[in-house]
């Protein structure tokens, strides 16, 4: 009997294969947990258009993250905090620039994906890197500025 593999299977094969295997392993393990489809001509076709529309789809989304990774590196997110005696009172976070992102250039971006080395604890221009997506990196200017409370 022929199967396409929904998922990776060990020492049958990958997803997305067609594989022949004897009729009791196939229906009463591989269909029957999920693992593969019996390959008929329909299944068959419905699979590779699924694998279409999710290759569009991720297209579209490294477009779009490109064009904000763009955004990001062009612009320079400003940051305020309270002046202190000398520099600013407690550090700019990755929360606080995910944040002035939002407010300044409205995009989303999570502060899990905002990667600072150490937490920023003067004024100025620092350099911090995000990850966007699908290996995408933005190099983000962050001014810190210190404003009288």
């Amino acid at each position: 009997m022929k199967v396409l593999l929904i998922k990776d299977v060990k020492n049958v094969g990958k997803a997305g294969e067609i594989k022949e295997v004897k009729d009791g392993y196939g229906r009463n393990f591989l269909v029957a947990k999920g693992f593969a489809k019996i390959a008929t001509p329909e299944v068959v076709e419905e699979f590779k258009a699924e694998q279409e529309r999710r290759a569009k789809e991720e297209a579209e989304e490294i477009a779009r993250l490109t064009k904000e990774k763009e955004i990001l590196e062009a612009n320079e997110i400003k940051v305020e905090k309270p002046a202190a005696p000398i520099g600013i009172r407690g550090s700019v976070t990755n929360a606080d620039i995910s944040k002035a992102i939002k407010e300044q250039l409205n995009i989303d971006l999570d502060k899990k994906h905002i990667d600072l080395k150490k937490a920023l604890k003067t004024e100025g221009l620092h350099t911090v890197d995000a990850k966007l997506g699908h290996g995408i990196h933005a190099s983000l200017k962050v001014n810190v500025v210190a404003v009288e409370v």
